[in-house]
C-alpha cells in the first residue's frame, strides 16, 4: 500500500471541535434507521427541504466528514441480524466478507423479481410495497453495517511483522482489499443508474404525498442508496487506511488490471456524475428556454440530495489532496459526453441520449448545481455559506456562446446570460466575463435581440419616455428576478445587469477599480466611423450602456463622453426619430444628476437651446403638416422630459429654470387642440410642483419627516424665484391672450390661470410688473371677476381658489372686502351665460356638444357648493332658513333660491342704513346683470338661454321687488323693463316676434307683473310712471297670449292669470287686478258701434276664470268688468258670449251677496241703474231677462230697482207717444213676478194705474 502525503493528514486532523461536540449530544436524539434516500415526505413539515431519514437531514454526511461513529446507537449488541441470520458483530464482515456481499446481490435480485412481477392490484401492491421495502431495509443496513465496521473494528495498517499471525489478524488484514473487490463486484452488478429499464426509471413521477410505492420505487431508490454508500465506504475505509491506498489484490491477480480503492471511488463517482447529468439531460429535452432558471434539473429530490453530497463529498477530500473537486469532476464529465474524442472514451448509456442543444443544457445544468452550493451538511439553506465559483469552465462557454461561428439565437442567448447572471449572484465576481459579453455586444449593438416567437411581449424594451428609459436602465442596476428576465428583458439587457452587478459589487469591495479596468475597453469602441455606423436601435442600445454606466460610475465622466461621441453624428444622418431619442437619452442623463443631486446646468443650456430653435420652426411651419408633426414629436419629447425633471427633483435646487426658456414662447402660440392640453398640463405640473416643494422648504422640511431641520440651502430659495419667473415670463403673457378668445377655451388654461394665481400668493415678487404690486388681486380681476371673460374660464378657475383659505386671508390683509360679493356676482354670471356658446336656433346637438354641456353643468353645481359656503352666503341663507338640501340643487335653482334669501333678508331688516347697505350689496352680486344676458337678446336665441335669461330676471324683479322700488335700483329697474318687456320690436305691433322670446316670456311673465305691482304700491317718486309701464306691459301682452277662442288648443294658461291668481299680498294682488281688467277694459272690450271686440269670447272666457279662481268680487271688477259685460247681453247674439257673460254676471252678483248693503252692493246697484237707463228703451226685452236672471239671484238688488225700472217704462211710452206698451208692460210684470212682495205691489200699482 502506498502512503498519502504526510501534510494532508494534519489539514484532516478534525478542526471541526465544535461540529463534533454537536454531533456527540445529538446521538442520543438519533433515530436507529439508517439513512436512505426518500422523496415520500411532506416538505412543508418544519419547512425541510429534505427527509429527516435522509443522508443529509439524519447527520450521516455530516458524521461522516467529520470522522465520527456513523450509527453511534446501532450495533452495539454483540450479535446482529443481518438478512435473517445472526452474526457476531465484531467479526462478521472479516469472517463473512464474500457470503455477506453475495447475500446482498440475493436480496437485489428478489427486489428485481418483485419488479417484474408488478400487479395493478391494490391489495396485491400493499403486500408487494411491503415487502419491497423491507429488502431495500436489509440491504442498506447491510451497508451501513460495513461502514460502522470499518470505523469500529478495522485495525489501520502496522508495521510489517515478520512474526505469525492469528488466523482473525490474517483475514483482517485481508479484509479492506476484499471490501474494495466486493464493492466493485457489487457496483458491475447494479450497473449505471441510466442503464435501468425505463419502467424503473419511470418511478421518478411517482407522486412524493404516496404511501404505497411500487417494487420498482424501491429498487430505483436502493441503486440511490448502493451508488452512494459505496462512496461512503470507500472515504470511512481511506481514512480509516489512513489515506493509504488499498489493492484490490486477488481481482488484480485473477484479471491483471489495475484496481484500487482510490481509482474506484474515482471512476464510480465519474460514472455516478455521468448517470445523473444523463438523467438531467432526459429531464431537459422538456424544457424551453425561457423556463430554464425556474425548472430544475432533477426527476425528485432524491437525486438533488445526491447532487449536494457529492458536492460535500468531493470538496471535501479535495481540500487536503490533490482530489479533484466537485466542479472539476462535473467539467470533465461534461466535456466526456459532448465532446467524447475517442470511442474508447465513449460514457456509457450515453448512446441512447440525445441531448438537444448540448451547449445550453451545460448552461442549465451548472447554474443549478450551483444553486446546490447553499444547502450546508445538515440540508439546510445557508446564504452565507462559502460557494466554489466554476469560472473558468463558464469563460469557455460564454465563448461559445457568444462565437459568430456557434451561431446561438437570441432565444437561446437570453438562457446563457440568464445563467450567468444567476452564477455572478452565487460566486465571486469576475471581470473577464464582462470583456467576453462586451467583444461580442460591442460587435451587434445594432440588433435587435429579440425572439420572433415572444410576439408582442418582445417589445417592452422599446422607451417611451426618458423615465421609461432610464427605469428599464435602472432594473439592470438593481436586484432582479432572473427567472422573470427572459420575457420583460432580452439578452443585451442582462448583459449589463451582469456589467452592473460586476462593477457595483467590485465597487463596494474596492473603491472604482472595475470602472477603471473595464472603461478602456468601451472607450475604445467608440469612434466617428463606429457611431456613424449605429442605426436607431444601435442608438439606443448605445444609451442603455452609457445610461447604466452613469448610474453606478462616474457620472460626469461619461455624460461628458456621451456628448462628445454624439457630436461624431452628421446633423444630415439624424432623423426626427433618432433626434427623440438622442433628446429622451439627454433627459434620462438629467434623471441620474438630478437622483445623484448634480447641478444640471449645463446639459440643460445644451437641450433647451436646442428645444427653442425647434420651437421657433414650429411656430413659423404653417401648411407643412408632415413637418409640424415630425417637429411636434421631438418637441412633446422635450415636454415630457421637462415634467420628469421636476416630478423627479426633490428640492428643484439644480437649476431646472435651464429648462423653461423663452422656446415657450414661440411654442404656445403655435399649438392647436392636443398639443395646448399637454402643454398646459405640463405647465400644471411644473406649477403645483414649484409650489409644493417651495413650501416644503419655506417650512425647513425634509422629504418624509415631519419633523423641522436645518434650513436648506439659500440656493434653493434662490432657484425656486428662477423657476418661477421664468414661467411668468414664458407661459403667462400666452395665458393672459387667451382669455377673451373667440371660442371657449380649455378647461386646462382656467386650471393654469389657478396655479398661477396660486403661484403669485406664494413668490409674489416674481410676477410681472403689469401685476404688481398685488398680484393675486389682479389675477383675480384679469380670470376670475372679468364680466368679458367665457363664462366656462371663470366656473372653473373660481373653483379652485374659492376654498383656499390662505387667498382668503391675504384679501382680508389687503382691507379688499368685495372678494365675496365679486365672487358671487362671477356665479350669477357663470349660470346666466350657461348656454352663450350654444347656436340660436333650435337644432339637435351633437354628441359633443351634449358633452361639453354637462360638463359645464357639472362644473356649475360644484362652483355653486362652493359659493353656498362663502361666509357672506351662509350669514345670508341661514337668515333666510334655507335649507341645506338647496345646496345640492341645479345652478339654475340654487341660484333662485340665493335670490329668494336675498330677498327675505332685507325684508327682515328694520333701519334704514341696515337696508341701504343690502340694498348696495344686492346690486354688487348683480353687477351689470342685462350685460350678462346681452348676447341671448341680441340674437333671440338660444330658447334654453331666453328661458334662463327671463326666469332669473323675472325672479330678481318678483322676490327683489322691495329693494327694486328704492331709488338705488330703480334704474336697473327701468332698463330690465326696457330691454326685456318693452323693446322696440315688442311695441311694433304689426311685427311677430320670434317664438322662443315669446315661449320664455309666457313662462315668466308672471313674475314680472307682481313685482312691479308691488314697485308700484311702494314707490312714492316714480308711481305714475311705473304704473304707466305696468299697464304698457299689460297692453302689449295680454292679446299676444290670448287664445282666438276659449277652446284654442295649445294656448297654454295665459301668464296675467297666472300673476293674478298666485297668492301674493292684497294690496299689491288689487293693484295688478285693477291695471289689468282697466287695460282690458280699455283696449279689449270696446264695441265698435254695435261692433262686438275681436275675441270677445276669449276675454271673456279669461275674465270669468279670473272671479272663478280668486272666489272673490272686487270694486274694481264692477266698475271696469260689469257694464262691458252686461252691454254683451244686450248687443251680442253668439251663444258662447251670451253663456261667458251671463256667467260672469252671475258670478259678480253672488260675490256681492255677501257684503249686501255695502259698498260693493252699491256699486253694482249704480251699474244696473245705468244698464237700464242705457238701454231700457232700445233693448226692453234683453234687459228685462237679464234682470230676471239677477232677480233669481238677489230679488233685493232688483227690487230696489223697480221705481227706476217703472220710470223708464213710462217714459219710453211717452216717447213712442202711442199710449201703454201693452208687450212691454207684460215682459215688466213677468220681471216683477220674480221679486216677490215688492213685485206683487208693484204689479197692482201698475194696473191701478191701467184701470
Amino acid at each position: 500500500m502506498e502512503t498519502m502525503n504526510s501534510d494532508f493528514m494534519a489539514a484532516c486532523t478534525p478542526p471541526f471541535l465544535t461540529e463534533s461536540l454537536e454531533m456527540a449530544m445529538e446521538m442520543e436524539n438519533e433515530n436507529s434507521e439508517p439513512p436512505c434516500f426518500s422523496c415520500a415526505f411532506d416538505n412543508q413539515n418544519g419547512g425541510r427541504s429534505f427527509s429527516a431519514e435522509s443522508y443529509l437531514a439524519s447527520g450521516s454526511l455530516k458524521r461522516v466528514l467529520l470522522r465520527l461513529d456513523p450509527s453511534p446507537s446501532d450495533y452495539e449488541d454483540d450479535v446482529v441480524e443481518i438478512f435473517g441470520f445472526q452474526w457476531v458483530t465484531e467479526t462478521a464482515l472479516a469472517e463473512s466478507c464474500g457470503l455477506l456481499f453475495g447475500l446482498n446481490r440475493q436480496q437485489i435480485y428478489r427486489l428485481e423479481d418483485l419488479v417484474q412481477m408488478g400487479s395493478s392490484d391494490f391489495g396485491q401492491a400493499a403486500n408487494l410495497h411491503s415487502e419491497a421495502e423491507s429488502i431495500r431495509r436489509q440491504c442498506v443496513e447491510f451497508l451501513h453495517y460495513v461502514k460502522v465496521f470499518i470505523f469500529r473494528y478495522l485495525e489501520p495498517p502496522k508495521e510489517e511483522n515478520d512474526g505469525m499471525l492469528h488466523p482473525y489478524e490474517e483475514l483482517e488484514a485481508q479484509l479492506p482489499s476484499m471490501l474494495v473487490e466486493e464493492l466493485h463486484a457489487l457496483i458491475m452488478h447494479i450497473g449505471h443508474l441510466c442503464e435501468l429499464p425505463s419502467s424503473v426509471l419511470a418511478a421518478f413521477t411517482v407522486p412524493h404525498q404516496a404511501k404505497i410505492f411500487p417494487p420498482s420505487w424501491h429498487l430505483l431508490h436502493l441503486h440511490l442508496d448502493i451508488h452512494w454508500l459505496v462512496l461512503e465506504i470507500l472515504h470511512v475505509l481511506g481514512e480509516k487506511m489512513m489515506r493509504q491506498v488499498v489493492y484490490a489484490n486477488h481481482f488484480i491477480n485473477l484479471t491483471g488490471e489495475n484496481l484500487t480503492s482510490t481509482s474506484l471511488f474515482e471512476t464510480h463517482c465519474e460514472n455516478l456524475m455521468s448517470d445523473l447529468i444523463i438523467l438531467s439531460i432526459n429531464k431537459y429535452t422538456k424544457v424551453r428556454p425561457s423556463e430554464a432558471l425556474a425548472t430544475h434539473h432533477y426527476p425528485c429530490t432524491c437525486i438533488k440530495e445526491l447532487w449536494i453530497l457529492l458536492i460535500h463529498l468531493l470538496d471535501h477530500r479535495n481540500k487536503g489532496s490533490h482530489t479533484e473537486c466537485f466542479w472539476s469532476s462535473v467539467n470533465k464529465t461534461l466535456k466526456n459526453i459532448f465532446e467524447r474524442p475517442g470511442s474508447s472514451e465513449k460514457v456509457p448509456g450515453f448512446e441512447t441520449i440525445q441531448c438537444k442543444d448540448p451547449l445550453s443544457f451545460t448552461w442549465w445544468v451548472i447554474t443549478h448545481l450551483a444553486s446546490l452550493y447553499q444547502f450546508d451538511r445538515n440540508g439546510n439553506v445557508d446564504e452565507k455559506k462559502q460557494k466554489e465559483s466554476n469560472w473558468k469552465f463558464v469563460e469557455e462557454l460564454l465563448k461559445k456562446s457568444t462565437d459568430a461561428q456557434t451561431g446561438v439565437l437570441e432565444e437561446h442567448l437570453r438562457m446563457h446570460l440568464q445563467c450567468c447572471l444567476t452564477l455572478c449572484s452565487f460566486w465571486d465576481l469576475n471581470l473577464s466575463i464582462t470583456t467576453i459579453l462586451w467583444d461580442y455586444y460591442s460587435k451587434n449593438l445594432n440588433s435587435c435581440f429579440t425572439v420572433p416567437w415572444l410576439g408582442l411581449k418582445d417589445l417592452a424594451n422599446v422607451a417611451k419616455t426618458s423615465l421609461s428609459m432610464l427605469e428599464m436602465v435602472k432594473s439592470c442596476c438593481c436586484e432582479q428576478q432572473i427567472p422573470d428576465l427572459y420575457k420583460s428583458s432580452n439578452s443585451y439587457f442582462i448583459f449589463l445587469s451582469i456589467l452592473a452587478r460586476m462593477m457595483k459589487k467590485e465597487a463596494e469591495n474596492s473603491g472604482m477599480q472595475p470602472w477603471k479596468q473595464i472603461k478602456g475597453r468601451i472607450y475604445s469602441k467608440f469612434h466617428r466611423r463606429r457611431m456613424q455606423e449605429l442605426t436607431e436601435v444601435g442608438l439606443q442600445n448605445f444609451f442603455n450602456l452609457f445610461l447604466m454606466l452613469a448610474i453606478v460610475a462616474e457620472t460626469e465622466d461619461i455624460v461628458s463622453r456621451v456628448v462628445d461621441l454624439l457630436d461624431f453624428l452628421t446633423p444630415s444622418s439624424i432623423t426626427v426619430s433618432r433626434r427623440a431619442l438622442i433628446w429622451r437619452a439627454h433627459f434620462a442623463f438629467l434623471l441620474i444628476y438630478v437622483e445623484k443631486n448634480m447641478d444640471i446646468s449645463v446639459l440643460a443650456e445644451k437641450l433647451s437651446n436646442a428645444f427653442r430653435e425647434k420651437a421657433k420652426e414650429f411656430l413659423v411651419t404653417k401648411n407643412d403638416y408632415t413637418q409640424k408633426q415630425n417637429l411636434w414629436t421631438l418637441l412633446s419629447t422635450y415636454i415630457d422630459g421637462v415634467q420628469e425633471v421636476f416630478e423627479t427633483s426633490c428640492y428643484l435646487s439644480l437649476s431646472e429654470e435651464k429648462l423653461l426658456n423663452d422656446g415657450f414662447t414661440m411654442l404656445l402660440p403655435a399649438c392647436r387642440g392636443a398639443e395646448l392640453s399637454m402643454v398646459l398640463n405640463f405647465l400644471q405640473v411644473v406649477l403645483a410642483r414649484l409650489r409644493s416643494v417651495h413650501k416644503r422648504v419655506s417650512q425647513g422640511l425634509q422629504p418624509g419627516n415631519a419633523a423641522p431641520e436645518a434650513p436648506l440651502p439659500l440656493v434653493a430659495k434662490e432657484h425656486h424665484l428662477a423657476v418661477a419667473s421664468a414661467l411668468w415670463r414664458n407661459f403667462f403673457p400666452y395665458l393672459k391672450s387667451q382669455r377673451m378668445s373667440q371660442m371657449p377655451p380649455s378647461p386646462q388654461l382656467a386650471d393654469t390661470a389657478a396655479g398661477f394665481t396660486l403661484l403669485a400668493l406664494d413668490i409674489p415678487s416674481k410676477a410681472l410688473s403689469d401685476l404688481q404690486p398685488q398680484p393675486v388681486l389682479s389675477m383675480m380681476q384679469l380670470f376670475g371677476w372679468d364680466d368679458m371673460v367665457w363664462p366656462q374660464l371663470v366656473s372653473r378657475y373660481l373653483s379652485h381658489l374659492i376654498q383656499n383659505s390662505a387667498l382668503c386671508e391675504a384679501f382680508s390683509g389687503m382691507g379688499y372686502t368685495s372678494y365675496e360679493a365679486l365672487t358671487v356676482r362671477s356665479w350669477f354670471r357663470c349660470i346666466l351665460q350657461m348656454f352663450i356658446d350654444q347656436p340660436p336656433g333650435i337644432l339637435a346637438k351633437t354628441d359633443a356638444e351634449r358633452t361639453v354641456a354637462k360638463a359645464y353643468k357639472e362644473q356649475l353645481t360644484e362652483m355653486t357648493r362652493l359659493v353656498f359656503k362663502l361666509s357672506e352666503v351662509e350669514n345670508i341663507l341661514s337668515k333666510a332658513h334655507v335649507e341645506e338640501s338647496t345646496f345640492k340643487q341645479d345652478p339654475k335653482n340654487a341660484l333662485v333660491q340665493f335670490i329668494k334669501a336675498v330677498g327675505k333678508t332685507y325684508s327682515g331688516l328694520h333701519t334704514l342704513p341696515e337696508k341701504s347697505a343690502m340694498v348696495a350689496k344686492a346690486l354688487e352680486y348683480l353687477g351689470d346683470v342685462l350685460k350678462y344676458v346681452k348676447p341671448y337678446l341680441k340674437v333671440k336665441g338660444p330658447p334654453e338661454g331666453l328661458q334662463l335669461t327671463y326666469w332669473i330676471i323675472g325672479c330678481l324683479v318678483k322676490f327683489w321687488a322691495p329693494i327694486l322700488a328704492t331709488s338705488k335700483a330703480q334704474q336697473l329697474l327701468f332698463r330690465i323693463v326696457d330691454c326685456l318687456l318693452l323693446p322696440h320690436s315688442v311695441l311694433q305691433q304689426d311685427k311677430e316676434l320670434p317664438v322662443a322670446l315669446l315661449s320664455a316670456i309666457q313662462e315668466s311673465l308672471h313674475l314680472y307683473l307682481q313685482g312691479l305691482s308691488f314697485i308700484c304700491c311702494q314707490s312714492q317718486t316714480q308711481g305714475a310712471y311705473l304704473n304707466q309701464l305696468l299697464g304698457s306691459i299689460i297692453q302689449q301682452y295680454f292679446g299676444r297670449f290670448l287664445p282666438s277662442s276659449p277652446t284654442a288648443a295649445g294656448a297654454g294658461q295665459h301668464p296675467m292669470l297666472t300673476a293674478l291668481c298666485s297668492s301674493i299680498s292684497a294690496p299689491q294682488m288689487l293693484h295688478l287686478r285693477k291695471t289689468t281688467l282697466r287695460v282690458i277694459n280699455e283696449n279689449y272690450m270696446q264695441f265698435k258701434g254695435h261692433a262686438p271686440p275681436p275675441r270677445l269670447a276669449s276675454v271673456l272666457a279669461f275674465l270669468l276664470e279670473v272671479l272663478q279662481r280668486t272666489q272673490s268680487t272686487e270694486l274694481c271688477d264692477i266698475d271696469l268688468v260689469l257694464p262691458a259685460v252686461l252691454k254683451c247681453l244686450v248687443l251680442v247674439n253668439e251663444l258662447q258670449v251670451k253663456k261667458l257673460s251671463t256667467d260672469i254676471v252671475h258670478y259678480m252678483v253672488e260675490g256681492c251677496q255677501a257684503g249686501s248693503g255695502g259698498e260693493r252692493a252699491t256699486q253694482l246697484t249704480s251699474v244696473f241703474r245705468q244698464f237700464i237707463q242705457d238701454y231700457s228703451a232700445l233693448y226692453d226685452h234683453r234687459v228685462f231677462s237679464t234682470l230676471e236672471m239677477v232677480a233669481v239671484l238677489d230679488q233685493t238688488l232688483v227690487a230696489g230697482l223697480i221705481p227706476m225700472i217703472t220710470q223708464s217704462l213710462k217714459d219710453s211710452e211717452h216717447k213712442q207717444g202711442l199710449g201703454r206698451n201693452a208687450a212691454q208692460r207684460e215682459a215688466y210684470k213677468q220681471l216683477l213676478s220674480y221679486l216677490a212682495e215688492a213685485g206683487r205691489n208693484e204689479i197692482e200699482k201698475l194696473e191701478k194705474e191701467m184701470g
